[in-house]
């Protein structure tokens, strides 16, 4: 890479990188250059101070910079390790605000990277604040359909629910969608579920609820049947309107209960 002359937030936006997932992250040996350092050994120092930083903030480091170190040639077939990390917009701006700020680059780099994480915190803010709406109207939904399914003659509610998940997850149990998101027996498959996710389940539970009531629906077979039935219907709403199927919808890397004691927290302070 050429040393860069000018600065501007294109300087940073051109090293950014997206992975499979849709999320950004920069390699350091990039940044090392974009901010005017040529030497690693001065620029890890600075990375350390960063990931300090990250630490008392109360952040997974192995979050935000994850060590993806290679080998690389030096010649004679010989090989050694080069360190690298794949960092994230705010791991970039830990170091930006570490670095030396007599370079022109890095001047540029605090504002760019104070102001995209700036964004991007508001940004997750809304869309937690949404999640957490979202899962508390499904808990709420919920206790009104079972006492519907109640009437309906439920009696194995287990069973009940993993009709409305096969329908709606095209085949998967609840128990085979608790594996694909890597959870354990006792984590609740809602709580590890985004806005988009949740409204999916959200509508399922409302609308098998009011089928149930309308339909006068009285044996558990036909209940079974008919939750399975509208779990069918609103995958294939979601296919019509070219929409993203549930099971291929991200995991937030944070569940209903950690965002939840997140947000306790704030209000402590």
């Amino acid at each position: 890479m050429n040393q860069i002359k000018e600065y501007n937030e294109t300087t940073f936006e051109s090293i950014k990188h997206i992975n499979e997932y849709g999320n950004e992250y920069w390699y350091a040996r990039e940044l090392m250059q974009a901010l005017g350092y040529t030497k690693w050994g001065n620029f890890i120092n600075v990375i350390n101070k960063a990931k300090l930083a990250c630490k008392l903030s109360e952040n997974n480091i192995d979050d935000h910079f994850a060590d993806v170190g290679k080998m690389v040639s030096i010649g004679s077939n010989a090989q050694r390790k080069q360190d690298d990390y794949e960092l994230s917009r705010y791991a970039c701006y830990l170091i930006v605000q570490n670095s030396d700020p007599r370079k022109k680059a890095v001047a540029c780099g605090q504002t760019y990277f104070a102001v995209q994480t700036r964004k991007q915190e508001i940004t997750e803010k809304y869309f937690n604040k949404k999640r957490l709406v979202t899962r508390s109207q499904t808990i709420e939904k919920n206790k009104t359909l079972y006492k519907a399914a109640k009437a309906s003659g439920v009696v194995n509610y287990g069973k009940f629910t993993n009709y409305g998940y096969q329908g709606l997850y095209g085949g998967e149990t609840a128990k085979q969608i608790a594996k694909r998101k890597g959870l354990t027996e006792n984590d609740e498959i809602l709580d590890y579920m985004g806005s988009e996710e949740l409204a999916d389940n959200l509508f399922r539970i409302v609308q098998t609820e009011a089928k149930l009531k309308n339909e006068n629906i009285s044996n558990e077979q036909d209940a079974n049947t008919t939750h399975h039935k509208v779990g069918l219907a609103v995958r294939d709403t979601i296919k019509k309107l070219g929409g993203t199927m549930p099971e291929d919808l991200p995991t937030p890397e944070k569940s209903i209960a950690q965002l939840e004691k997140e947000e306790r927290k704030k209000l402590e302070i």
